[in-house]
């Protein structure tokens, strides 16, 4: 990119040079040749490239030639002092002001970048800092909470907004020369005024306040499992089952011996190896009721619990019947243990 080479009158600050600097080309475009004809009261010839950049010159660095870049509505008061109507008309008459932001040219440069480049004129600077700092201070001050530096950022944002109104220089394409009038003066075309407008209101910055400090938050320990407080932390809910209750022994069977129940217990007991039965050696004389439920437990699905199988044990306390045969077992010697028990 070729660089950017601006006069020192462009500077912020700088008085207003008593020429324009002007670079044009070795051809001159025919446009340019129709401006310069019309807005030139006096004939002048304009056979050459020299003849151009002398009449142009000329036409630019007259004080005459200021441009109008834009216009600014803006309001008159701050916000709070703003007169209230039901007529919006009337609130537009006495609320708002039209300022009319104008310019001169600096720099017309047809070689290298081909633009022409604005400063802005005193009046107009003069005018944007009084609103500045009058109006637009005001209302952003009022809009933001207060804290220790409020009012020396207010005052530190309207110097930044002084060294930038002053800087501020509008560039763009040489073109906008057809917007050239008599005694040097114009006006932006095909709608250059609302970026020159866009430009300037990024100006106005607003009011930013420090963020929130961060308090931190004092949070206790976390428990352990193993403390008190945390035990409901790693408890479980009971998780009912359908495992059915255990049911003793001794009441499946009935306590009077009958011809049916000692029929199937034979049958049971006849069915079974002596290799698959195992009594305790010796028989002790007290144990408790022999529960079967530990032997057929199994996971809480179960559809149907396993019929309980009789021991010899619970055929004694149930009383039953000599009837009872374990093929030559020495179940029907029962009268003999019975009486020594």
């Amino acid at each position: 990119m070729p660089p950017q080479l601006l006069p020192a009158s462009a500077a912020a600050f700088a008085p207003r040079a008593s020429s324009v600097n002007v670079v044009l080309s070795s051809k001159v475009e025919p446009w340019l040749t129709a401006t310069l004809k019309r807005t030139n009261r006096v004939k002048r010839p304009l056979n050459s490239v020299p003849q151009h950049q002398r009449c142009l010159t000329e036409t630019l660095s007259s004080p005459t030639a200021i441009w109008t870049l834009t216009s600014l509505m803006l309001p008159k008061a701050p916000e709070a002092e703003l007169r209230k109507d039901s007529n919006p008309l009337i609130e537009a008459l006495f609320n708002y002001q039209l300022i009319h932001v104008e310019a001169y040219i600096v720099h017309v440069d047809m070689v290298l970048r081909n633009e022409v480049a604005f400063k802005l004129t005193p009046d107009s600077i003069e005018s944007l800092i009084e609103y500045h700092k009058e109006i637009h201070c005001v209302d952003i001050a009022a809009n933001t909470y207060s804290w220790s530096e409020k009012e020396l950022q207010v005052k530190k944002l309207h110097e930044e907004f002084i060294q930038a109104i002053n800087k501020f220089v509008y560039r763009t394409h040489v073109s906008a020369l057809e917007g050239l009038e008599e005694d040097g003066a114009g006006e932006l075309l095909c709608g250059k005024s609302e970026e020159v407008k866009n430009n300037i209101m990024g100006l106005f910055l607003p009011l930013l306040p420090p963020p929130p400090r961060v308090v931190d938050i004092v949070r206790p320990p976390p428990l352990l499992p193993s403390s008190p407080a945390g035990a409901n932390w790693w408890s479980q809910p009971t998780i009912p089952t359908s495992v059915p209750a255990p049911v003793d022994s001794w009441r499946v069977i009935p306590s009077s011996p009958s011809t049916t129940s000692s029929t199937d217990s034979n049958s049971l007991w006849a069915s079974m190896g002596l290799n698959e039965i195992q009594l305790p050696s010796p028989t002790p004389s007290y144990s408790q009721p022999f529960s079967t439920a530990g032997l057929f437990y199994s996971a809480p699905q179960v559809s149907a619990p396993i019929p309980s199988l009789p021991l010899p044990s619970m055929l004694a306390q149930s009383q039953c019947g000599v009837s009872v045969g374990y093929g030559g077992f020495g179940w029907d010697r029962y009268q003999e243990y019975a009486a020594t028990m």
